[in-house]
């Protein structure tokens, strides 16, 4: 919302176009034709101050001396971590899913099915549904690990059990071990 903070400063402020164009990103004969009247008319003007961008010492520092630019104040507030969002699974691997619930159920007993449901992409209710046999293909069910399967990522598997196991230390119970490689193999 450039243009809308530059409204902003040009009616609030005693700025220079150009220092009002550096903050803005914009050119100051287009910051000049705002304050005009010819461009950008009807946009209601963004208070950078409200919204964190700008302090007011920061606007007078700069209305005093028109060669220092604006500078953006520092945010206390952390930027959220961007979400991957759901999880694809083709359709040509949604069979596997249960086999990689199995094999994660049977060999990684720390991770809560909230860890699993991420991890997998599914839901608690499926999980419950393998874990009880209950599932509609329980008998066809075998466990297979999802890595191989390509319904997860090695990292991302690792990461899982990682956090499941300082979960349990924290609460000091006993981290599990896993199977070795060659039970998975005769089962």
């Amino acid at each position: 919302m450039p243009k809308a903070t530059a409204v902003w400063l040009i009616e609030k402020t005693a700025l220079t176009f150009t220092q009002i164009a550096d903050f803005c990103g914009m050119h100051p004969l287009e910051v000049q034709a705002i304050a005009d009247g010819e461009v950008a008319q009807g946009i209601v003007g963004y208070d950078p101050i409200a919204h964190g961008q700008l302090t007011a010492a920061e606007i007078k520092r700069c209305e005093g001396s028109p060669e220092a630019r604006l500078k953006l104040a520092t945010s206390a507030i952390p930027m959220p971590k961007k979400n991957k969002g759901a999880r694809y699974t083709p359709v040509a691997k949604r069979n596997d899913r249960p086999d990689g619930i199995a094999f994660l159920l049977r060999n990684y007993p720390q991770l809560s099915d909230a860890q699993i449901a991420k991890l997998m992409g599914t839901t608690k209710d499926t999980i419950q549904k393998v874990r009880d046999k209950t599932h509609w293909n329980s008998p066809n069910i075998k466990p297979r690990d999802p890595v191989i399967l390509g319904l997860c990522s090695q990292t991302d598997l690792h990461l899982m059990v990682q956090q499941a196991n300082e979960r349990l230390t924290r609460e000091g119970q006993a981290v599990p071990v896993p199977p070795p490689p060659e039970a998975d193999e005769a089962a």
